[in-house]
């Protein structure tokens, strides 16, 4: 099945300095033009029956839920989520990974003193050490007793912040404290961080976060797919860019206004550009009445159904609306919407529109998690039905397949993958990791990807 027919409506000639030039800000043009129109070609099928790539990449295996781990904690958690990679030094990686565990899941992370947060709660953080032959050399809890841990986000000071995406209260679940936080890893030394919630980052479903390097201002989004649906928020620390341990001294959080637009979803020609406001959040505590449904004022807030991966790249920051349906109460349906807010100009861009709902001849259109690859292009993983893809975005707009899972390949036995999550490159970007969800599997991908 070839996705190199797929485009994004309106598109395809967009140059470089245009539209979806921002997503590529950290290619150069005559790497971009090599790379337009072509991705890596076709995929090929893993006689392991496991992830097929394109000539020339191969994988390992990392990690699979159900091992032990190698601090002999306990086991590899399941329904691995987020991801970050970390430089250590020598060319080793730190690779921190969420695990987005409900009451229900099977391989809860292990409770380890002073990284768990509520014991009640299942979720968490593992971390990796890779040395710089590519092999594992190291792997243990990194945050525990947290509730659905699903993306995140890096610091510039080389953390990563975990997100909660439910909103249960202690007393409900089994759970004894109330979930919905961020929450910092250090993935050097998890014990230095801890289990603090960032209570004043706002209590809601969260799905993912992005920081400006520049400014400190944390960028974050909220993954509700029922109405009402969920706001994109900007976070004002009161210490920005402190480091370590800053973003407990506060600050103020902050909701989407776009004047005229209650929801993105009925934004429908890229390129579109909006002046944007943002309106103070009356109680981000969530004490009696989630956020999303709280009193923002005249003119209220603007929403997406399941805003998801949101990411920094060039000058802005980027976030995923996977899809919206007018059947749930969305203003129009789509299958995927890239969205680029520009801090300096105070302006919001729908950059890349995936569609039309009447494509049934491409695997599903649902993207979720996001990142910038080393030549500045785009890498998507899709959360759908059937198969599952990373796909590439060129700069022309076209869509290419960089990974699938080897569920309805037509090979006997083979595992039947769920979605593609957190996927990220290495800091000297030779090598993709990214996990399959479930059965919780972690990735690394190397080929010529500069190519």
């Amino acid at each position: 099945m070839s996705v190199t027919r797929r485009s994004l409506l309106a598109a395809g000639a967009i140059a470089f300095s245009g539209t979806l030039g921002a997503l590529f800000a950290g290619g150069s043009p005559a790497a971009l033009a090599a790379r337009a129109g072509r991705g890596y070609g076709p995929l090929l099928p893993d006689p392991r029956g496991l992830l097929d790539l394109p000539a020339g990449f191969g994988y390992r295996v990392l990690s699979r839920a159900g091992g032990p781990l190698r601090s002999g904690e306990g086991t590899v958690p399941a329904n691995c989520d987020g991801m970050a990679a970390f430089d250590a030094g020598g060319g080793r990686v730190r690779l921190v990974r969420n695990h987005e565990n409900r009451t229900t899941a099977a391989l809860r992370v292990p409770a380890v003193p002073g990284l768990t947060y509520d014991p009640g709660a299942l979720g968490g953080c593992t971390a990796l050490e890779i040395d710089a032959a590519g092999t594992v050399t190291g792997e243990r809890v990194a945050l525990a007793g947290t509730a659905v841990n699903c993306a995140g986000g890096r610091t510039p000071w080389n953390t990563w912040l975990s997100c909660e995406e439910t909103e249960d209260r202690a007393g409900t679940s089994g759970y004894a404290e109330d979930h919905g936080y961020v929450f910092e890893v250090d993935p050097a030394d998890p014990h230095r961080s801890g289990a603090v919630p960032l209570t004043a980052m706002g209590r809601f479903a969260h799905e993912a976060v992005a920081v400006d390097p520049y400014r400190g201002v944390v960028y974050e989004t909220e993954d509700a797919f029922v109405k009402p649906f969920g706001l994109f928020y900007r976070f004002l620390p009161a210490r920005p860019l402190g480091g370590l341990g800053s973003l407990r001294a506060g600050g103020a959080l902050e909701a989407l206004r776009v004047p005229g637009i209650a929801d993105l979803a009925a934004v429908d020609e890229p390129g579109a550009e909006f002046p944007v406001e943002w309106v103070p959040v009356p109680d981000p505590s969530a004490a009696s009445t989630p956020i999303r449904l709280q009193d923002f004022g005249p003119g209220g807030t603007t929403h997406a159904q399941k805003l998801e991966g949101c990411y920094w790249g060039g000058d802005g920051v980027h976030f995923v609306s996977s899809f919206a349906r007018t059947g749930e109460g969305a203003s129009a349906d789509h299958h995927g919407q890239v969205w680029f807010y520009d801090p300096r100009r105070a302006r919001l861009r729908l950059d890349v529109l995936f569609g039309p709902a009447a494509d049934i001849a491409l695997p599903g259109d649902s993207p979720d998690n996001i990142c910038l690859a080393p030549d500045g292009g785009l890498m998507v993983c899709e959360d759908g039905g059937g198969a599952q893809y990373v796909f590439g975005v060129t700069a022309g707009g076209e869509v290419y397949p960089v990974a699938r899972n080897a569920q309805d390949i037509g090979q006997p036995g083979a595992p039947e993958w769920g979605e593609f999550a957190g996927v990220t490159f290495s800091p000297d970007g030779r090598t993709m990791y990214v996990n399959a969800y479930t059965p919780g599997t972690t990735f690394a991908v190397t080929g010529p990807w500069h190519r």
